[in-house]
């Protein structure tokens, strides 16, 4: 019993760290789908690519990041300036007064680059 519990812990820390090294394949596929419409002007083709993924604005864009950038800086340094004007409500603002009590844990953003 004694050898049961350290050698349980060590196989479960192992499992841990293995499981959170990389984004899925499918995740990371989609977000690359994404990135390659800011790359043109075609609203058609961004809105149809968010409908076929099901992906929910609020919660991608404000973290996405394609190429080192920010997908609306991302689509603004293309040209794609429709696009841009889309998804501009979605980007993060700037705050200006912080409560130290309330404030949470920072999500990790989703980078890809292609």
């Amino acid at each position: 019993m004694k050898k049961l519990l350290p050698l349980t812990a060590i196989i479960l820390t192992s499992i841990t760290f293995n499981a959170s090294a990389a984004m899925e394949p499918n995740l990371e596929k989609t977000l690359i789908a994404v990135c390659k419409t800011g790359l043109s002007d075609n609203l058609f083709l961004f809105k149809r690519t968010m409908q076929e993924n099901r992906i929910n604005k609020r919660r991608v864009f404000p973290k996405l990041v394609c190429n080192g950038q920010s997908f609306h800086q991302f689509a603004l340094s293309n040209g794609a300036n429709k696009i841009a004007s889309k998804i501009a409500p979605y980007s993060p603002g700037v705050t200006t007064i912080t409560d130290l009590a309330m404030t949470a844990p920072q999500d990790t953003g989703y980078s890809v680059t292609f």
